[in-house]
């Protein structure tokens, strides 16, 4: 008689060694995560948002003030100053949030810089800790 299946040891050794691929590959894949979402907002802040916000400077000769905020983006502004030339929207889609759900950090004209400056909180959400993304730096 010929016995087709696996034996009980077999499949055990299966499972091990799929608990040790498992066990190398998982500490290394959890780190790059983070990584690429620390990238995601560099890239929105160097990238995305700081062209529209020059974008918007060209057509009306000044940034968004503050209280107008990175919505002047999406939507001509009606608080003063109203800028004369918009021809937004500058962003195809709304205003973007950063990788971890919380809204960007505009501030104009800038303390680090003359024009804006541009922040995500990072992960944690809250301002300082080390792990803050910056137009700054």
């Amino acid at each position: 008689m010929k016995d087709d299946g696996f034996t009980l040891i077999e499949l055990m050794l299966v499972v091990i060694i799929i608990g040790i691929l498992v066990a190398v590959a998982v500490p290394r894949l959890a780190g790059r995560s983070e990584e690429a979402r620390k990238t995601a907002a560099r890239a929105d802040i160097e990238g995305a948002l700081s062209l529209a916000l020059d974008l918007y400077k060209f057509d009306n000769g000044r940034y968004p003030t503050n209280e107008q905020g990175l919505e002047a983006l999406r939507s001509k502004p009606t608080t003063s100053p109203i800028p004369p030339n918009w021809k937004g929207p500058y962003l195809k889609k709304r205003v973007p949030k950063d990788p971890w759900g919380n809204s960007y950090i505009y501030t104009s004209p800038g303390i680090h810089s003359e024009d804006f400056d541009l922040e995500s909180y990072g992960p944690d959400g809250i301002d300082g800790g080390g792990d803050d993304i910056e137009s700054w730096e």
